[in-house]
């Protein structure tokens, strides 16, 4: 049987990490079984060499369980096809592969620069670890007229995260990558949002994309799973010896949800950008409204962006309700079909009622007394959806 041929994602994800035709039966699983090791063993100490020889060239070579067999490959071609990479590292989670990433390219006294509007737990990791390692970091709009008041004579890494967290913020990636280029910096980015099927960063100049597979990816909220996806073989280098010294490792069957989750990823993520513009709209005809965050919403700010580095878009979406913090808290718990969570990418609708003070370090967010709640707009009928948020408007209103 001849492999396909195509250059339509869509395709390739059907037919990307599947297990080969046994060469005695010629008879093959459709979907590649989760191959479970610790230990691996070799034919002869001939086939140990080479193995040892290819891991140390940078290689994807397997000498022990941690790397991962069949399995964990297949599942890093699926991110190199959504990346557009050449080589994907797995991590544990969206966080770990963001560590690993900055592990990577970052050596005690560097510098980096990390946009506003990156995800918040960054923060915390530039706390509890990056200042206790000598790792300078300061915050940003990511934006390249305000980018430059912050370099320093160390600053070796731009951390970017496009849309970013919470608001949606697009961010102008080709102008970023032009900064970076110019400066000698590596541009790091989470791309979570877009997951590699509606917005592809590494063609648009970032050096290295981060993206949490918890997300979109698995898309049925029962795994966490993180990947670091890379083009240049000089960061290929330093990402494959940073992750095998520190120990990365994923389990076998967390890859093979993934492997399951991504193959109905092109359907989930355009439907649930349908049901999210459904709600876009209603929420635009209340007067409880005051501004919707949705890059593909045609009144965001970042539209004009999205329409040109996007393919489609997703079901995140933030709103701005004018309605105190009590209000706020009655909408939300008021909701009965959207389970009230941090995560998102999942089939389900999710809400979260964000904190003002988790928006104060945001140059985008215009800093009034106005609640913000994020949903993410899940597989459920719009309609339904939509009779669900007007009745839990009329409770916050009616209280």
């Amino acid at each position: 049987m001849a492999q396909p041929t195509t250059t339509h994602l869509d395709t390739q994800l059907q037919h990307a990490g599947t297990a080969p035709f046994d060469p005695v039966q010629g008879a093959a699983p459709v979907a590649l079984p989760s191959m479970r090791t610790s230990t691996v063993r070799f034919q002869n100490l001939d086939a140990l060499d080479k193995a040892q020889a290819d891991k140390a060239k940078g290689e994807r070579s397997v000498t022990y369980g941690r790397v991962g067999m069949d399995t964990h490959a297949a599942l890093e071609e699926v991110f190199c096809k959504l990346e557009g990479g050449e080589r994907a590292f797995l991590a544990s989670s969206g966080l770990g592969a963001i560590t690993l990433a900055l592990f990577s390219v970052l050596n005690s006294g560097d510098h980096v620069i990390v946009a506003d509007c990156a995800y918040g737990p960054v923060r915390y990791l530039d706390k509890t670890v990056l200042g206790r390692m000598n790792i300078q970091v300061s915050y940003s709009r990511a934006a390249v007229a305000d980018l430059a008041d912050q370099l320093r004579p160390n600053t070796r890494v731009l951390y970017v995260e496009s849309p970013g967290s919470l608001l949606f913020e697009m961010l102008d990636m080709p102008a970023l990558a032009k900064f970076a280029r110019e400066h000698n910096l590596i541009l790091v980015t989470d791309n979570t949002w877009g997951s590699g099927y509606v917005y592809r960063p590494l063609d648009l100049g970032a050096d290295i994309s981060v993206v949490a597979g918890t997300k979109y990816v698995g898309g049925h909220s029962d795994l966490m799973l993180g990947a670091v996806v890379a083009k240049d073989p000089g960061l290929i280098r330093q990402l494959n010896d940073t992750h095998y010294a520190m120990g990365y490792s994923i389990s076998a069957d967390d890859a093979w949800l993934a492997i399951r989750g991504v193959r109905t990823l092109p359907l989930r993520m355009r439907q649930t950008a349908e049901h999210a513009m459904e709600i876009c709209r209603f929420l635009a005809s209340r007067a409880e409204v005051a501004r919707i965050y949705h890059p593909a919403w045609p009144d965001d700010p970042g539209h004009a962006i999205w329409q040109r580095d996007c393919t489609g878009s997703n079901g995140m979406l933030s709103v701005e309700l004018k309605l105190d913090n009590a209000a706020a808290r009655r909408f939300v718990d008021s909701l009965t079909l959207f389970g009230i969570g941090f995560s998102w990418g999942g089939f389900e609708s999710l809400v979260q009622l964000v904190d003002h003070a988790s928006l104060r370090s945001h140059g985008y967010w215009p800093a009034n007394d106005h609640a913000i709640v994020r949903l993410h707009i899940g597989l459920e009928s719009p309609q339904d959806l939509i009779a669900d948020m007007t009745q839990a408007l009329e409770q916050a209103a009616g209280a």
